[in-house]
């Protein structure tokens, strides 16, 4: 990770990660996907901060509902966001491959669109780190409430064309109910078996399992791993079908099975 900036976690609501993004350079901080203006506000005073802009990957409320409230209170705050999901909250709206620069964190993000969870949904990246909302999650990924198969199999393979040691920092604490369900696809894979015990550790000590990284997720995440045979073959025992190596239709499956686990 750059040496520039450090990303931390503030916690809202039951399973919700609001990320904080701080420098050493400057007293100025950026959140991404500010559901809780309290939650915000608190760890702002807390380590004298001072909010200068607000990244937002997708138009659901937990991910914005801290918005109006945290532009009272720092009213000359920019708010950066999807074009296709800009409501009246977005004060940037953002399309694939434009750069957001926050020059007092040394920082550029590279802007990814990513439907599938939402039509607008975008993530944020400098290749170093990646801020992708509900698209992708650790050992998972997020419900298709407004996209297609394709689309969401599209905006999964542009994140893991990414570096393999970009930190993913997803929006919610899904890790080990993620892990489960992997398990349960790929039974007997030592590298899942594995994080669900590195997880398990780090939730009994109240840490985070994210970030994760884009290695990680190569290895243990199901949805990035759909035509491993293992996989196919939980899919055609389960569903009594005869699916073979096509991504879509995996997907469409595999989709299908974690929204009822």
């Amino acid at each position: 990770m750059s040496s520039h900036y450090r990303v931390h976690a503030i916690k809202a609501f039951n399973d919700n990660y609001i990320w904080a993004i701080t420098s050493e350079l400057s007293s100025d901080c950026v959140v991404v996907d500010p559901g809780d203006s309290e939650a915000v506000v608190d760890f702002l005073a807390t380590n004298n901060l001072t909010l200068t802009a607000i990244l937002i990957t997708h138009h659901h409320f937990d991910h914005v509902g801290g918005v109006s409230q945290l532009r009272i209170k720092f009213p000359t705050l920019n708010v950066f966001g999807p074009l296709k999901e800009a409501q009246d909250t977005v004060l940037q709206p953002l399309i694939e491959n434009d750069t957001v620069t926050l020059d007092s964190l040394g920082l550029s993000l590279r802007v990814i669109e990513v439907p599938g969870h939402t039509l607008g949904h975008i993530a944020y990246t400098d290749d170093y780190s990646l801020f992708c909302g509900d698209t992708l999650f650790a050992a998972g990924c997020g419900r298709m409430f407004e996209g297609t198969p394709f689309m969401f199999h599209q905006s999964l393979s542009k994140l893991m064309a990414l570096p393999s040691a970009t930190k993913v920092y997803c929006a919610h604490e899904y890790t080990l109910s993620n892990l489960e369900f992997a398990n349960t696809v790929e039974p007997n894979s030592h590298d899942i078996q594995q994080r669900i015990l590195h997880c398990q550790h780090k939730r009994s000590l109240g840490e985070p399992t994210l970030p994760s990284t884009i290695e990680e997720e190569r290895a243990t995440n199901p949805f990035l791993r759909i035509k491993q045979p293992k996989i196919v073959e939980s899919l055609n025992t389960k569903f009594g079908l005869s699916l073979t190596n096509d991504p879509i239709e995996n997907f469409k499956w595999l989709r299908q099975w974690k929204d009822s686990f």
